[in-house]
């Protein structure tokens, strides 16, 4: 029978969530296992930057988001690789004259936040966790069982035939958390009813280091600055779609997609000139009645999915992982267990009123910009033009949506 290796947390989930938390906790007495069930890519990053060097898939970190990832000490070879600061973003309806101007000069700040590819922000943080004595990287294994071995233990099986106890067990496990279901949490989701489409495209024009997003009845649509080089312009996009009409244009050869792309923005910054291979995935809003129990914490996509119109997601998960870590070692300093439900719980009520209020907010925006009738229409576009034209107002929403109160 194979050992079984006692460790104080294991971590399921070696993403951006899962690699952070476990760099949060390092360094501080406690022995952390990091599991994942996917090969990590090794390879080297793209030393180029044309069109196909680009991962499809990109986070818009919030400057807390930033700051944490540099305090974990990641930040700096995201830095050194390659990231985009935006100093604007521009918002309007589709359906009126309504839009809304930000900038970073109106929060006396240099930049609204970066773009970062996430495959760079995953090895920038994996590289900390391979250079932590403390944390144990069991990768590519997959997990097979968890249960509650008693009170204060939790027992993992893994694929591999190994076994693990630990004190806590979190789930890192991303928006079909394998751990949430093993262990009953409950959740309440729904559907979007929405599709997102995303790509890299080059555009003729500079986006400026601006974020664009346009509101359309059948979904919104981001185009995300990324470097360019040599004059040349990259965006990334979020494109999100109602579900009967995905599979249409998904269907549509590149030419006459880049042409709806080019329609759907309004041709803001030029003609979609080439573009990436598209991906699509449905949306879907989940949220669990509880993101604890003894032993055990569900943490960012495990704990909750939002739609990506306002590209949060990212940074909720990241004040997750950072209040959980804080709480853990506040504890350990006392020395409480990890897995203590009392100290999950504060970790529970710091973030769950948050994202919840997080949450309402996209939904809401949602469900706004899908209505057509002629007096709700005329009522967001009044509404986006009173807002853009009372400053503090302005400034207070785009501080919250920054992270920064």
């Amino acid at each position: 029978m194979a050992e079984v290796r006692q460790f104080d947390i294991a971590i399921v989930g070696a993403g951006i969530a899962g690699a952070a938390l476990a760099v949060a906790l390092s360094g501080k007495g406690l022995s952390i296992a990091l599991i994942e069930s996917q090969p990590l890519n090794t390879a080297a990053l793209p030393t180029g930057c044309s069109l196909q060097d680009f991962d499809p898939r990109v986070s818009a970190l919030t400057p807390r988001s930033r700051a944490f990832l540099q305090q974990l000490g990641a930040w700096q070879s995201i830095v050194d690789y390659r990231h985009c600061a935006y100093h604007h973003m521009t918002v309007w309806d589709a359906e009126g004259t309504g839009d809304i101007e930000f900038d970073c000069a109106e929060v006396k700040l240099p930049e609204l936040g970066h773009i970062v590819e996430n495959r760079v922000i995953i090895r920038a943080l994996l590289a900390k966790v391979e250079a932590a004595s403390d944390i144990s990287l069991l990768q590519p294994v997959a997990l097979r069982t968890c249960a509650r071995l008693n009170a204060s233990r939790m027992r993992l099986e893994l694929e591999d035939g190994g076994a693990l106890e630990v004190d806590l067990l979190v789930a890192a496990d991303g928006a079909l958390s394998r751990v949430r279901t093993m262990m009953a949490f409950e959740s309440r989701e729904w559907n979007y009813g929405h599709h997102a489409i995303v790509a890299t495209v080059e555009v003729a024009r500079s986006h400026e280091n601006t974020a664009w997003q346009r509101f359309l009845p059948t979904g919104p649509l981001a185009l995300l600055p990324l470097p360019s080089e040599d004059g040349r312009h990259y965006c990334s996009i979020v494109w999100s779609v109602q579900e009967h009409l995905i599979d249409d244009l998904l269907a549509l050869e590149e030419q006459p997609f880049r042409a709806a792309l080019e329609s759907a923005i309004e041709g803001r910054i030029g003609t979609v000139i080439d573009i990436t291979d598209r991906f699509a995935f449905p949306l879907r809003q989940r949220h669990a009645v509880d993101y604890v129990q003894p032993g055990v914490a569900l943490v960012a996509d495990a704990a909750h999915t939002i739609h990506p119109l306002a590209g949060q997601g990212i940074n909720l998960g990241l004040q997750d992982i950072a209040v959980l870590a804080e709480e853990i070692l506040a504890g350990h300093a006392r020395g409480v267990s990890p897995g203590q439900l009392q100290l999950l719980r504060r970790y529970q009520r710091r973030r769950k009123g948050d994202n919840l209020l997080m949450m309402t907010a996209m939904d809401s925006f949602k469900r706004l910009f899908e209505q057509q009738s002629l007096p709700v229409r005329w009522l967001r576009n009044a509404g986006m033009r009173i807002v853009g034209q009372i400053p503090p107002l302005k400034q207070q929403l785009l501080r919250h949506a920054m992270g920064l109160e």
